[in-house]
């Protein structure tokens, strides 16, 4: 007995590692560096962090990628998916410095060289988990040249393109408003910034004016960095203090005298409309400073402390020590005059979760204008198209506003900042610079400035390697909208400023698969899954059951092609919440596949693989039904409409071919006819072919049972078709669907026991091919006479008139009729009476009732049948 008798159950567990060892050993993935990229495709991984593991937009965006990989090399094109990993700077440290905690010890302790070496350690060790997960999800990447972002080759490239554009005039360095993380005690750039909101006390503090005649009140939730003022701003139109500007007030807890100065940025309608400035811990007053030529000051330090700069009482208090100090000090001064609860959006760090600490810092920058230019022509042309199109203007916008990107990071893993230092000289260069006493910066580069330089440098550039020739430009990237600004548009920036070209054509920009609540997922938070944990089993969080159809407990084994196809019949262009149902329907039609290719392979001999003669309308059908799929699944995967595509695939498969194809040849099968062997096995093999880029681990296995298939499914190139549809045929066995699921319906109305025989008069013309599987497939005799029917069920061309028989107990089939009548009668009673409420019309959006308008037709209608 072959494996594909005794295997009456399709097991992943079983099947898929085994497979991805056979691909693996194939060598497949790996393809050697010719031709050029006009002729070749290609798509680099958005590079995962080394210290990650998947998680489910890892799972949705490989998947999409895999897809299109499988694709296009069944096409026939040499296709190439770059693979690596991300040095990923801060949570890389944050890692290995935690690591060193539980030893008792730190980075500072061991010193730097010794901190690398711990951290290229750490990475040898758990570098490779997430590697491995995208093996077991299929992914068909280039797993023989695994590149990662401090590679040697890769830091070089990273060295020389921060000289060449210093060099331009692009980088710089200079002491500037920065947003300081104290989590990872380094500057973070703007779109590492999450805003939130937060509910702070407002404190309206009294600064007493220096000619002794009174006092002007401020509002300010942060009343430690006072401390630091240096001037008072009101608007210059504003009334109330005009006849103030020009005098000083005095700096309560410190005696600073403070300018009262008029600037066009101050809200009259804040507060009191007189604002504290704070040019060395506020942005905005960072910018009214340098208009004023006020002092900078600062009393906050980079460890969060209060600085030597401050009153020495408060010296060395951490921010949130010194705001009840100085509070407490106010009071007792009787200088607060109010205070109330104020809800402001505030800044975190997306690294550390932490508050940031705006703060005056001397850093390395990028100007990013001049790079911007040619990135923004680059898409307006449509030499770069955004997937959705609204992406394109989401893009577009920020461009057009681009700042200056803060570059350096404080950390010690990562791009060391290729410049030197020795008194007064500055060396910048890609290697050291000759003499003594230089002093290299100890500052690394920003994690997205070398991941801008991923398509091109991971193929070998600046070195005009074959594989650059081959590969560059890329065809696709596949990512979140989260880092359109963080990765893409740097990408795109760099890689017309380096190579000179597009790094890529096309950006389509996934989903982000919610936790079915519609929270985003998150394990800390309860809603977070592990993609394995579906695909192997494992534990199910108890948000994914709750009012759901799957009882708590663990998930069970469902396969990577369930996930794999689940995930992307979820995906559309929208946010999506995570749905067990739509992976229970992967695994479905998986079990679907293999049970119907188990049929046709236990019933077919080895030598059906001669050429397709289609002898029968069915036939024909099939083949016509299968020109089309493969025709609108090529369309759909060409335009990154996965969901479409999932979805149709599922259609074709568990219903055309399973559902109806199948039982239509199930007796010719039987009979052992040449003629549909060889159409069976034809159709097989397509679907296969079809099906294998979104659900490929039970193709290929499907696949290696087929007589005379030679190779892999995977390796298999698709020779190109007309799509042969034949109209007529797919007229005719349309007809035949539409009668069989109308006599089905009938029946179930008429209360028809599943076995019974029914006698029945065809009284409609079209039928002469298809009558025999009309009566078989809904259970029918059909009678030249018999008398006047007892029901009549309408059918295309016509109508099945019903003839009085033992299977029929009309009485029960009225009983159960007149039921339903009812019951559908006073559903349309009520929707009237809605429609009739004026209030409801007026009231409700006009989508509800137009829904309910739809919703009264469709009973009116199914009444009438009845």
């Amino acid at each position: 007995m072959s494996s594909l008798e005794a295997n009456t159950r399709y097991d992943p567990s079983e099947v898929e590692p085994r497979i991805v060892t056979r691909w693996l050993e194939s060598g497949l993935f790996h393809p050697e560096p010719e031709g050029t990229a006009a002729e070749n495709y290609s798509i680099a991984i958005p590079p995962p962090n080394v210290t990650g593991a998947l998680h489910m937009g890892h799972a949705l965006n490989n998947s999409v990628q895999d897809c299109l990989i499988r694709y296009h090399r069944m096409k026939g094109i040499r296709t190439k998916w770059i693979l690596g990993t991300d040095h990923a700077g801060i949570a890389t440290q944050t890692q290995v410095e935690r690591a060193l905690e539980r030893e008792g010890t730190s980075r500072e302790a061991i010193g730097r060289e010794q901190f690398e070496r711990r951290v290229w350690e750490w990475r040898e060790q758990y570098g490779g988990t997430i590697i491995e997960q995208l093996k077991r999800l299929g992914a068909s990447c280039d797993y023989e040249e695994e590149r990662f972002t401090l590679d040697d080759a890769y830091a070089q490239a990273v060295l020389r393109v921060f000289v060449a554009l210093y060099e331009k005039g692009y980088i710089y360095r200079d002491r500037y408003m920065v947003n300081w993380d104290p989590g990872s005690g380094s500057a973070i750039s703007d779109l590492e910034v999450e805003p939130r909101d937060v509910t702070d006390t407002l404190f309206y503090i009294d600064y007493p004016l220096a000619s002794g005649s009174g006092a002007i009140t401020v509002a300010t939730v942060r009343p430690e960095t006072m401390l630091a003022d240096t001037a008072i701003a009101v608007h210059p139109d504003d009334e109330r203090y005009r006849r103030l500007v020009g005098e000083t007030a005095i700096l309560p807890l410190v005696g600073r005298k403070l300018k009262i100065i008029a600037d066009e940025f101050v809200k009259p309608e804040f507060g009191t409309g007189a604002l504290k400035i704070t040019p060395g811990h506020d942005p905005n007053d960072f910018e009214i400073g340098r208009r004023h030529g006020l002092q900078q000051i600062s009393v906050i330090g980079e460890d969060g402390r209060i600085t030597d700069d401050a009153p020495e009482r408060f010296a060395g208090m951490s921010t949130a020590d010194a705001q009840h100090a100085v509070v407490a000090e106010l009071r007792g001064l009787g200088l607060i005059a109010r205070t109330e609860e104020y809800t402001h959006t505030v800044p975190f760090s997306h690294r550390s979760g932490e508050r940031i600490e705006p703060l005056v810092s001397l850093q390395w920058f990028m100007r990013m204008d001049a790079l911007a230019r040619p990135a923004i022509e680059a898409v307006t042309s449509g030499r770069v198209r955004f997937y959705p199109e609204r992406w394109a203007k989401v893009y577009l916008d920020w461009m057009e506003g681009i700042r200056p990107w803060t570059l350096s990071r404080q950390l010690w893993w990562g791009h060391r900042i290729p410049v030197w230092y020795r008194g007064n000289e500055t060396y910048v260069g890609t290697t050291e610079p000759d003499g003594e006493g230089w002093e290299r910066d100890p500052d690394v580069l920003d994690t997205w400035f070398s991941s801008a330089l991923w398509p091109f440098a991971t193929l070998g550039w600046p070195a005009q390697t074959p594989e650059l020739r081959a590969f560059y430009p890329t065809n696709a990237l596949v990512t979140g909208r989260d880092i359109i600004f963080l990765w893409v548009a740097r990408m795109i920036m760099m890689g017309l400023e380096f190579p000179g070209e597009i790094p890529f054509e096309d950006v389509h920009i996934t989903s982000i698969i919610q936790a079915p609540d519609g929270r985003r997922m998150s394990k800390s938070l309860g809603t977070g899954i592990d993609p394995l944990d579906l695909i192997n089993g494992g534990p199910r969080p108890p948000v994914f059951s709750e009012g759901g159809s799957h009882p708590p407990g663990d998930f069970p084994a469902y396969g990577a092609d369930a996930v794999r196809w689940g995930l992307l019949a979820m995906s559309s262009g929208q946010d999506v919440r995570f749905s067990e149902d739509k992976i229970a329907q992967g695994q479905q039609l998986t079990n679907k596949l293999w049970n119907a290719s188990r049929l046709i392979l236990l019933g077919v001999g080895a030598d059906a693989r001669a050429a397709v003669t289609p002898r029968t309308v069915e036939d024909r059908w099939i083949l016509s039904r299968l020109a089309r799929a493969r025709a609108e699944l090529a369309g759909r995967t060409e335009r990154y409409d996965f969901s479409r595509a999932a979805l149709g695939l599922y259609d074709f498969v568990y219903g055309e071919l399973c559902d109806w194809y199948l039982e239509l040849v199930k007796p010719r099968l039987r009979a052992g006819e040449p003629e549909l062997a060889r159409t069976l096995l034809h159709v097989l093999t397509e679907t296969l072919a079809l099906a294998h880029p979104i659900i490929p681990f039970v193709t290929e296995e499907i696949y290696s049972f087929v007589p005379g298939a030679d190779g892999l499914l995977a390796a298999r190139v698709e020779t190109p078709v007309d799509a042969v549809v034949d109209e007529p045929a797919e007229a005719e066995l349309g007809r035949l669907i539409e009668a069989v699921q109308a006599v089905r319906a009938w029946r179930d109305s008429a209360g028809v026991k599943a076995g019974a025989v029914v006698a029945t008069r065809l009284a409609a013309p079209d039928y002469e091919q298809t009558a025999d599987h009309l009566a078989r497939l809904a259970r029918l005799t059909f009678s030249g006479d018999g008398g006047e029917p007892v029901a009549s069920v309408p059918v295309p061309g016509g109508a099945i008139e019903i003839l009085a028989g033992d299977a029929l107990d009309l009485e029960a089939a009225e009983r159960k009729r007149a039921a339903a009548a009812e019951k559908l009668e006073g559903e349309i009673a009520r929707s009237e009476r809605m429609l009739a409420n004026a209030g409801f019309v007026s009231k409700a959006k006009p989508e509800v009732v137009q829904a309910e308008r739809d919703k009264l037709e469709r009973l009116r209608a199914e009444l009438e049948a009845l």
